[in-house]
C-alpha cells in the first residue's frame, strides 16, 4: 500500500462531552451523532489507535493530540493508560509527543505533575481579560468561568507547565486588539499565543451575531503584529505570524488552513470513527471506524485525497489571481461561503481580513526572511 502523507489526528476521548457551555462552541451539538453513547474511548479502542498510528507514522517523532470536547474528562486514569501503551508500543528509535488542548477549570495538581512528568504540550483557552471572556466562555448553568481558567492556568505554571494560550475572536472581544493582547502577554506573561476567528454559518452566506467580519479579523491582526514587531520579536510567538514568516522563507505552512491542499488534519470520535476534519465532523465525511478498517487505509482513502484537494480545486478565479494567494490558498473550506465581487462562490468571508494583514506585513515578513537567509548561510 501506497504510504499516505504526513498527518495528525485530533483524539476526542469523549467525544463532545464538556462541562463548559461556550456559546459560540462547533463541536457541542456533534453529541447527537451518538444518542445513547456513553461518550468514552474504551480501552481496547484506545490500545488500537495508538498501535495503528505508530504503523501509519514515518517519522522520527509521533504526536498524539487529544482534543474535545473536554478531554481531561476522560479522567486521569485514561491518559496514564495512554501513555504506558505509547511506551509498549513505542517502535525503537521513535519518540512520542502529546498535545492536550483544555478549557483548564478541572485541572489539579495531580493532573499538572502528569502533564509535567510526561511532558504534554498543552494549549488553554482564553479570550483575554474577565469581562471579554466571560462574554461567551460560560459553563453549563451558564456562570463565568474566567476566574476557574486562570487557577487551572496558575497550577500549571506552580508545577512548571507552560502553556499555549488559544483566544477565540468574537463579537465581544475583536474590537480590543491591544487590550487582548497586552493582558496576555503582561498580566499572564504568556509567550505562545493563537488567535482564532469565530465564523458560524448562518444560511447561505450569513453569519451569527457572535461572529467577527473580516474587516475586524484583518484590523485586530494588524493592531497586534505592530505592537508585536515594536515590542516582541523574538520573545512572543504567534501562530499566524509564525506562519506566514515561514511561507516567506520558502517553507510550508505548516497550518492547515494556508496550505494549498488541506485533509491531513483528521478527527477520531471516542466510537472509533475517523472524520475528514474536525470541522467536518459529519456523516458525509465518516471515512470509517479504526476497529474495521486501519487508520492507514482511511487516511489514503480516496474520499480523503478528493476531500483535501477539493481546497485547491474549487478556488475561485478571483481568489487564484489574488497577490497574497501564496500566503492564504483560500483559507480554511468550512468558511468559503461568500460570493467574490464577480459572483463566484467559494470565496472566504475573511478574506478581505486576510488580504488586508498579509498585504500589510508584506515588508516586514520580507526583511525578517531575509534576515533569516542570512543568518542561516
Amino acid at each position: 500500500m501506497t504510504e499516505p502523507p504526513p498527518f495528525h489526528v485530533l483524539a476526542k476521548p469523549r467525544g463532545a462531552i464538556c462541562d463548559l457551555a461556550c456559546a459560540y462552541c462547533y463541536y457541542l451539538d456533534k453529541e447527537a451523532l451518538y444518542p445513547g453513547s456513553l461518550f468514552r474511548m474504551t480501552d481496547a479502542l484506545l490500545e488500537r489507535y495508538i498501535v495503528q498510528t505508530f504503523a501509519a507514522s514515518h517519522t522520527p517523532v509521533v504526536t498524539f493530540a487529544w482534543q474535545g470536547g473536554e478531554p481531561t474528562l476522560a479522567g486521569l486514569a485514561f491518559f496514564e493508560r495512554a501513555v504506558a501503551l505509547q511506551e509498549r508500543h513505542r517502535p525503537a528509535g521513535v519518540a512520542v509527543a502529546n498535545t492536550l488542548q483544555t478549557n483548564a477549570v478541572s485541572l489539579d495538581d495531580d493532573w499538572c505533575r502528569f502533564i509535567r512528568e510526561h511532558d504534554f504540550l498543552v494549549g488553554v483557552s482564553l479570550d483575554g481579560p474577565e469581562h471579554l471572556h466571560d462574554a461567551y466562555r460560560v459553563d453549563k448553568a451558564g456562570r463565568p468561568t474566567f476566574k476557574r481558567v486562570l487557577a487551572g492556568l496558575e497550577r500549571l505554571g506552580r508545577h512548571g507547565v507552560e502553556a499555549n494560550i488559544l483566544t477565540t475572536l468574537h463579537a465581544a472581544n475583536v474590537l480590543y486588539p491591544l487590550e487582548v493582547y497586552r493582558f496576555l502577554r503582561d498580566t499572564l506573561g504568556a509567550r505562545y499565543l493563537q488567535f482564532i476567528p469565530i465564523v458560524e454559518r448562518v444560511g447561505a452566506e450569513g453569519v451569527s451575531a457572535r461572529s467577527i467580519t473580516a474587516g475586524q479579523y484583518g484590523a485586530f491582526l494588524i493592531a497586534v503584529f505592530d505592537e508585536w514587531l515594536r515590542h516582541d520579536l523574538g520573545r512572543v510567538f504567534v501562530q499566524i505570524f509564525d506562519v506566514a514568516l515561514a511561507v516567506w522563507y520558502g517553507q510550508p505552512a505548516g497550518l492547515c488552513i494556508f496550505e494549498e491542499t488541506c485533509g491531513r488534519a483528521l478527527a477520531l470520535e471516542h466510537t472509533g470513527d475517523l472524520y475528514s476534519c474536525d470541522h467536518f465532523v459529519d456523516p458525509a465525511h465518516r471515512l470509517g471506524r479504526i476497529d474495521e478498517r486501519d487508520l492507514i487505509e482511511l487516511v489514503a482513502d480516496p474520499r480523503q485525497t478528493a476531500f483535501g484537494q477539493a481546497k485547491r480545486d474549487a478556488l475561485p478565479r478571483y481568489c487564484r489571481e489574488c497577490e497574497v494567494r501564496f500566503m492564504c490558498n483560500g483559507g480554511c473550506p468550512k468558511d468559503r461561503f461568500a460570493l467574490t465581487p464577480t459572483g463566484e462562490p467559494g470565496l472566504n468571508v475573511l478574506c478581505a481580513g486576510y488580504r488586508a494583514f498579509f498585504n500589510h506585513t508584506d515588508g516586514p515578513m520580507r526583511r525578517m526572511a531575509a534576515a533569516l537567509r542570512r543568518q542561516d548561510a
